[in-house]
């Protein structure tokens, strides 16, 4: 298993400011607006949302668009461009899950019809590295392939920490503010950590509409041959539906984490059999 790293609000970098590249910074900021935009990014939008002056809003696009990183699209509005998609494809092909993963995952998709993620650790890093999205998907905040913050308010993430030795838990959040990102959100440390001890008695963490109002979450842990949690299997569901299917749907991830340990301890993918 890959190590944790780093610090847990921020993705597992601890950046120093005074080498922040502000300029970089805030292209970077840009991109993944436009990303996020899905071809409906203007500049004056942008600068709105970013707080960018707009004369510095259109320099910082203009450069993205020379590199490729950005396209321009009728009316003035930007998406992303092939160098970007080129980021995101390598991304994927690195981070992403095993094939056998991915076949768990769509085989979880297909039973719940639900909107279904796998994560799994990437350079000490626990990271969202595939999702289906359900037939009735649900927006779930700037989540998306390659994401790790807020740690603390997701069911994927409270699945596998649960898991991990409790030092090094406390190491990954030592100076770490948990951040309130709904009213729901845990941002008491112990409570954090009582929560982690419930999700390890029952072998399963929930997000009840901790890091998106509206959208409820369950989500189990998967080890490797040496018991060490390597991942989790989750689905988001709109909270009213979730409480109406909570229970069948926690069995359905449960199921997909189990195959995907016993995949990891013996090398063969067994799906249980409907009586099971």
């Amino acid at each position: 298993m890959s190590e944790p790293l780093g610090d847990a609000g921020r993705g597992g970098e601890n950046t120093e400011t005074k080498t922040v590249l502000h300029t970089l910074e805030r292209g970077l900021l840009v991109l993944e607006a436009v990303a996020t935009a899905d071809g409906a990014a203007t500049a004056k939008v942008l600068s709105r949302k970013l707080d960018i002056k707009i004369g510095t809003c259109y320099h910082l696009l203009r450069t993205l668009l020379a590199t490729g990183h950005v396209v321009r699209l009728p009316g003035g509005r930007y998406d992303v461009g092939p160098r970007a998609a080129s980021l995101s494809r390598h991304l994927q092909r690195r981070s992403g899950p095993s094939p056998e993963l991915a076949v768990i995952l769509t085989r979880l998709h297909n039973k719940t019809k639900e909107t279904s993620y796998v994560s799994g650790w990437y350079h000490g890093t626990l990271i969202l590295q595939h999702y289906l999205s359900g037939l009735h998907a649900v927006s779930v905040g700037n989540l998306d392939v390659g994401y790790t913050g807020h740690m603390h308010a997701r069911a994927s993430c409270k699945a596998v920490l649960a898991f991990l030795p409790e030092e090094q838990v406390a190491a990954m959040f030592e100076g770490v503010e948990l951040a309130p990102v709904t009213s729901r959100t845990i941002t008491d440390y112990d409570e954090f950590v009582a929560e982690l001890a419930r999700v390890r008695r029952q072998g399963y963490a929930l997000d009840q509409e901790e890091f998106d109002e509206g959208v409820s979450c369950v989500s189990a842990p998967f080890f490797d041959d040496s018991g060490s949690p390597v991942g989790a299997f989750t689905v988001s569901v709109p909270a009213t539906r979730f409480r109406e299917r909570q229970a069948w749907l926690t069995t359905e991830v449960r199921e997909a984490s189990s195959m995907a340990t016993g995949l990891l301890r013996t090398g063969r993918l067994t799906v249980p059999s409907a009586s099971d």
